[in-house]
């Protein structure tokens, strides 16, 4: 096998960071290649070098380990980049989610739908395209996987303004899965699942024990009519309603939905704990590089995001089948739009990234795909154009904002927040 290259950008997010070092020196098909360790933070960058090099040596991985602040410096040659950036994300998605709620939108979450979506973004979108450019130009051929939210609305930015071969990525169907198996009281490694709809948006169209192919959609129904009524009544709601369960939980899917909170409520993400956690895993990998704990924790670990399995498909033509890829529908899905990102499984091999073929989604799912489609278009157009009336646009076609008045205040107010972090708004009307 030929010495594959991987540029991990983003690699100082203390998640992203250590998850994704701890994947590629435990997949053994990619030792004794050449990974480019890229972030603008150079503490960060050091740290993350220093515990690469630990796993390295331990693993006996035997990788070529660069690092830079420069990402054009480590994209020539490039077999695949990997992506997780944002700005600010935690510290501005709490405008996100404080001014609308404000102003009476009940956005349950602010992260991919609602005011709260539009601006992460319009915020992110312009970033990733210009990552996707430096790979066009210097590494054309790559494959680009991201992490980065909201994933259609990139994704969608990508297929648009650049020719790279993109990936969006989320693991909310594995999740899924592992609650529903404690509802049917059985092993979540023996349910298998076709899901297909938009990120954070899927709908498990097929569910079956993998040891038996028996449908496994009866015991759902029998189990969760008397569990826990606290857990998912969104998602119930919508089973009961729709006839499939949707994915990933309550708190994103009701980002979509004008009624969601009379059953998430409006609590918001829990910064808190997201917070906390941070702080341990930086505390972690502290530990790690000084010596405090032994790497040998990481070794035979991975981190159950789905990245550098793909990346292992690939270079092995494994012909497995992930659960859920986020690419263009191109006729995947026959009842959604060709141009829509859509999330649907897909078979990986040597030949890259096939989407499984779903048909048509039930009318009143695809009615409701449909809608966000829409206002994913408008997104993607006020976070390249930079037009406030394509902002207002998306806005007022978003099923969660109730308002005119809302909408334009709401715009007014995260605009100027946002100003620094959104250059393409300079100067324009």
């Amino acid at each position: 096998m030929k010495n594959v290259k991987i540029a991990l950008i983003g690699v100082g997010s203390a998640s992203f960071g250590l998850g994704s070092l701890c994947d590629l020196v435990n997949t053994e098909c990619l030792h004794g290649s050449t990974v480019c360790l890229v972030d603008t933070n150079p503490d960060a960058l050091r740290t993350m070098t220093v515990l690469a090099q630990k796993l390295n040596e331990e693993s006996g991985a035997q990788l070529t380990i660069e690092s830079t602040t420069d990402r054009t410096t480590a994209l020539p040659d490039a077999d695949f980049v990997v992506i997780s950036v944002a700005i600010q994300r935690n510290e501005l998605w709490k405008y996100d989610f404080e001014i609308p709620l404000r102003y009476g939108v009940k956005q349950v979450l602010g992260e991919n739908g609602g005011p709260g979506g539009l601006f992460h973004a319009m915020r992110n979108i312009p970033i990733i395209l210009d990552i996707c450019r430096d790979v066009e130009r210097l590494s054309p051929k790559a494959l680009v996987l991201s992490f980065t939210n909201p994933v259609t609305r990139i994704a969608m930015a990508v297929a648009r303004y650049t020719s790279v071969s993109f990936i969006g990525l989320c693991h909310g169907i594995g999740g899924q899965l592992w609650r529903l198996s404690k509802v049917m009281e059985v092993s979540d490694a023996n349910l298998d699942c076709k899901a297909a709809g938009l990120n954070h948006f899927t709908w498990i169209l097929d569910l079956r024990f993998k040891d038996t192919g028996e449908d496994a959609y009866p015991l759902l129904r029998d189990k969760i009519s008397d569990y826990d009524p606290g857990f998912q009544p969104l998602s119930r709601m919508l089973f009961r309603t729709f006839g499939y369960y949707p994915s990933p939980g309550d708190d994103h899917i009701g980002e979509y939905l004008p009624f969601a909170s009379e059953y998430c409520g409006l609590k918001g993400y829990d910064f808190a704990s997201a917070e906390q956690y941070k702080k341990s895993t930086n505390e972690r990998i502290r530990r790690l590089v000084a010596g405090e704990e032994p790497v040998t924790t990481l070794i035979g670990q991975r981190s159950g995001e789905r990245a550098f399995n793909i990346i292992e498909g690939i270079l092995t033509n494994s012909n497995h089948v992930e659960l859920a890829v986020n690419i263009p529908n191109e006729g995947i899905i026959a009842n959604l739009p060709a141009d829509a990102i859509v999330e649907v499984p897909a078979v990986i091999s040597g030949s890259g990234v096939q989407g499984l073929h779903i048909g048509s989604l039930p009318t009143g799912i695809a009615a409701l795909c449909n809608t966000q489609i829409g206002v994913q278009e408008l997104v993607v157009e006020a976070a390249v154009s930079g037009s406030r009336k394509a902002v207002l646009q998306a806005l007022l076609a978003d099923p969660v904002v109730h308002t005119v008045d809302a909408a334009e205040k709401i715009l007014d107010e995260l605009l100027a927040i946002n100003a620094p972090y959104l250059p393409q708004f300079s100067g324009k009307n």
